[in-house]
């Protein structure tokens, strides 16, 4: 939905970084499958996280 200057909401979506960190100067990135590798993130639901592509669940 968009404001009165036309800019959008972001509900639901997570903080900006949350995938993403800096260590030693490098990005490096976080939260992803540990049966697909580095290359597949995992969806953070409410009570668990899911890989879309392998179907590997932890349940928090």
């Amino acid at each position: 939905m968009a404001d009165a200057k036309g800019k959008k909401e972001e509900s639901g979506k997570q903080k900006k970084g949350a995938y993403y960190g800096v260590d030693a100067g490098k990005l490096v990135r976080k939260k992803y499958c540990p049966k697909c590798g580095p290359g597949v993130f995992m969806a953070q639901h409410d009570k668990r996280a899911h890989c879309g592509k392998c179907g590997y669940t932890e349940f928090k």
